[in-house]
């Protein structure tokens, strides 16, 4: 996507890829997404593709990403299993993606989540609590439910959903096609 755009496309890359990494840090660092990050990222995005389109086929591709990656993340939102700040930076980045790498990037981003959840696992609970939690989350799925009683199997520990967002997001930008 930005390697098709010559000189501005690269600039914007960088300024996109620098926008996601500084996101996910902060996930990292401190479990939140600092609205003000977000806010940059989406202005810039949408400034972005107006600046690669015409001005109104350019907004509504930088409007249909948003909404896009919106769309993909809410209903995890809605279940709580995501923060409000992934949702807003997959939305953000989403404005610079478009509606159909937006896309992209969230199937990319959940495998990549997937991935890391059970990295995570590992990590915080050993390889043999993961295989006793995936056995008791594959029998009672609501055990792994936000709030359910799972002090004996899971790590009270959240995962950076962040990462897997970013990694997906960044994927998506950088090698457009990969999936769709």
């Amino acid at each position: 996507m930005f390697l098709s755009n010559g000189r501005l496309g690269l600039i914007a890359g960088l300024i996109y890829t620098l926008l996601v990494l500084a996101a996910a840090a902060g996930d990292i660092r401190a479990r939140r997404i600092p609205n003000r990050l977000v806010l940059v990222l989406l202005l810039t995005g949408l400034g972005f593709s107006v600046s690669i389109a015409p001005v109104m086929p350019g907004a509504i591709q930088g409007f249909g990403g948003m909404l896009t990656g919106f769309a993909c993340w809410l209903p995890f939102y809605a279940m709580g299993w995501l923060g409000a700040g992934d949702v807003k930076l997959f939305a953000a980045a989403g404005s610079w993606l478009g509606p159909l790498h937006a896309l992209e990037g969230a199937l990319i981003a959940a495998v990549s989540g997937a991935l890391l959840a059970l990295a995570w696992m590992v990590w915080t609970k050993g390889a043999g609590n993961v295989a006793t939690t995936l056995a008791i989350a594959a029998a009672r799925p609501a055990t792994l439910a936000p709030g359910a009683d799972t002090s004996a199997v899971v790590s009270n520990k959240v995962l950076p959903y962040g990462v897997a967002l970013a990694i997906g997001a960044l994927a998506a930008a950088w090698l457009p096609g990969l999936l769709l």
